[in-house]
């Protein structure tokens, strides 16, 4: 009976480990990374993006637990991240740390030994800027989401200078678009989870409600996905077939905007959130398919 106890408990804490990294917003991280390698490399080497995978999850779950360890009194106010856990207490602050600096510890020494320094340096300013900077300006109002783009953009970047060891406009075009498509991205997040947020003392939308003009300024900045889909292929990295798909994808998402701008209903924010996940991996990949 104690040793099944025991296993029970094993399992827990493995469980509780797995949900602190937030795996899923961490594979997505992770495939933008690995699209910004593909897309540097001219002769992709397997085994190195099976390293870059697993040193993007270490980094970006350490960047996902500093992040809950600092929001752990807010997260028991909402309803989807009072489950977390830091929160039910599943968890100790003191595990979670420990698990992050192995996290960051591992993460750091895969991206210098296997790729170079640059690489590294970013995705340390990522982790850096997300759990130190972002976190907690959530609290003190919109220019969170700013300043949260920043760490957000940098993985196609990232992944291009893992493959390259060099900066340059084709990576800042990559950390451009990804740049421009948070603000929708999240903004939708927000007025969906808009009254949990005020709960939280956390101001995550460009305006003060559900109104027509924060669907306005959420439209303005879906505007830029528009021409900075070009920007690839006007730099020679992907084809036209790309542009044009990715010019059709960017009308269609602020053609969301413009819904909600008309409705303002939660029902279109939603239809704008799945929106954006559809849009992002649906570019990359057209990219990666048209790269020159």
């Amino acid at each position: 009976m104690e040793k099944i106890l025991a296993i029970a408990t094993l399992n827990g804490k493995a469980k509780a480990y797995i949900e602190l990294i937030k795996l899923k917003l961490t594979l997505a991280v992770v495939f933008s990374g690995v699209f910004g390698y593909c897309l540097a490399s001219d002769n992709v080497i397997w085994w190195k993006i099976v390293v870059l995978t697993i040193a993007s999850i270490c980094i970006t779950g350490a960047a996902n637990i500093i992040n809950q360890i600092i929001e752990k009194e807010s997260d028991k106010v909402m309803k989807r991240t009072a489950v977390r856990p830091l929160p039910t207490e599943r968890l100790s602050v003191n595990e979670a740390a420990v698990f992050a600096f192995l996290l960051f510890s591992v993460g750091c020494y895969l991206f210098v030994e296997v790729f170079n320094i640059r690489a590294a340096a970013l995705a340390v300013l990522s982790l850096l800027l997300y759990g130190f900077v972002y976190t907690p300006l959530k609290q003190k109002g919109q220019i969170a989401v700013f300043v949260g783009a920043l760490p957000g953009a940098f993985p196609p970047m990232i992944g291009w200078v893992a493959a390259t060891n060099h900066f340059g406009w084709a990576p800042g075009i990559l950390f451009a678009i990804q740049f421009f498509w948070q603000f929708p991205h999240f903004w939708a997040i927000g007025w969906l989870a808009f009254d949990e947020y005020k709960k939280a003392g956390i101001q995550m939308m460009p305006g003060d409600g559900k109104t027509a003009e924060t669907a306005y300024k959420i439209m303005i900045y879906t505007l830029f996905l528009v021409p900075v889909g070009w920007l690839p292929y006007m730099l020679g990295v992907t084809g036209i077939s790309s542009a044009l798909i990715a010019t059709v994808g960017g009308i269609l998402f602020l053609a969301q905007t413009f819904h909600l701008m008309r409705t303002c209903t939660d029902k279109a924010a939603l239809q704008m959130m799945f929106g954006s996940l559809l849009y992002l991996p649906i570019v990359q990949i057209v990219y990666l398919l048209d790269k020159v």
